[in-house]
């Protein structure tokens, strides 16, 4: 069949357009900023990787090394982990990075208080948690806590897998387990409400909100007209999603200048944070409850009307206990990872598949064995 010169040209604009689609995201040259696992993306007072101190300009910038510690005085910090996971650290806290990749994430908490939400998480991600005695994994989307101060680890949603002293435990939502040198342990119930209004929860509910409203304000100018009128190519204002790597339709990191912040942006579907705030993919941000604005925002812990505007979670009636039950929240009491996807554009479920305990320890990937970190990964 002969075609058209139309045709043929028609033809030729949708390929054109498809290969401009598929440019990996990191291939913009117009920002400087990086995201891989343990990336500065918010500081507040004082803390030093190593020993370089941290200052607003590291923010997007620097990363903590493997076999670095971070260490925090009177201050808090953000990193990034994998796509859709956020450490939060508390003040006089030491964590070092043991293991850094996207297959192989490992933590050791030396002194202190961190606080992990996971929004999205794969079977090929092996993130783990080394605190006193005990090396925590952690299997599904949730909040996990991990306090030195008070020697206990909590899961507020989610699901995590405890080797301690050699003994086994599956960590579920609204259950704790002492880190202790007995030999028995033995996880227990807690009521979440009664450490809603600890210092750290709170911060973390609160950049939770924050870095939802940047997905937000993201995912609308992408939808209407790509990265701040410039489409996929030079207008970009940053070098886009970073964690595609997986393969396309998985999601990852996209910095906001707005919100000097990377925010995380699903490829697909709509997945919702531990607090309940909505991350969107752009085909979907047109079921977001509310309207950012696309300007300038300035994060505060004490005060949500200094972000700029007045539209936010946290102000919202529907807002109590640091959770979102509002107008938008799935099913009005929630679980953190994929509320549904759309199937159109790639994308899965946030939730973890396989993996746990099977003989003397973790296996699956990186893994644990005895009562540290396991080397390796989950290989692609």
């Amino acid at each position: 069949m002969k075609l058209s010169r139309v045709q043929v040209l028609c033809i030729m604009c949708s390929l054109f357009l498809a290969a401009v689609l598929f440019v990996p995201a990191w291939a913009s040259t117009t920002d400087t900023h990086s995201a891989l696992p343990g990336t500065l993306n918010y500081l507040e007072g004082q803390a030093q990787f190593g020993d370089q101190s941290l200052t607003s300009q590291s923010v997007g910038h620097d990363a903590l090394q493997v076999g670095q510690t971070l260490n925090t005085q009177d201050g808090k910090v953000e990193l990034l982990l994998t796509p859709g996971v956020f450490l939060r650290v508390g003040s006089n806290t030491s964590v070092k990075m043991v293991a850094n990749s996207l297959t192989n994430t490992a933590l050791d908490l030396q002194q202190g208080h961190i606080i992990i939400e996971v929004d999205d998480i794969y079977k090929q991600n092996d993130i783990r948690v080394q605190a006193g005695d005990s090396v925590t994994r952690l299997l599904k989307a949730g909040l996990y806590d991990f306090n030195l101060n008070q020697n206990v680890i909590r899961v507020f949603d989610g699901k995590a897998a405890v080797l301690e002293n050699d003994k086994k435990a599956v960590l579920k939502g609204g259950h704790e387990i002492p880190i202790t040198d007995q030999a028995k342990v033995k996880a227990v119930s807690f009521d979440k409400k009664d450490y809603e209004d600890g210092d750290l929860y709170k911060w973390s509910s609160l950049r939770s909100d924050y870095l939802a409203e940047a997905n937000i304000d993201s995912a609308q100018n992408y939808a209407m007209d790509g990265w701040y009128g410039g489409g996929w190519g030079a207008g970009w204002y940053g070098p886009g999603w970073y964690g595609a790597g997986w393969g396309m339709g998985l999601g990852g990191w996209c910095w906001n200048p707005f919100f000097s912040a990377y925010t995380f942006m699903p490829m697909d579907g709509i997945f919702y944070s531990p607090f309940g705030w909505g991350f969107y993919s752009p085909g979907w941000v047109h079921r977001a409850p509310i309207y950012v604005g696309h300007y300038p925002h300035t994060f505060s812990a004490t005060n949500v009307h200094a972000w700029g505007g007045t539209n936010h979670y946290a102000l919202n009636h529907g807002y109590a206990h640091g959770v979102y039950t509002g107008r938008g929240a799935a099913r009005g009491a929630f679980h953190a990872g994929s509320a549904f996807r759309s199937g159109g554009f790639g994308g899965r479920g946030g939730m973890f598949h396989g993996g746990g305990f099977h003989g003397g320890g973790f296996h699956g990937g990186g893994g644990f064995h005895g009562g540290g970190f396991g080397g390796g990964g989950h290989g692609r």
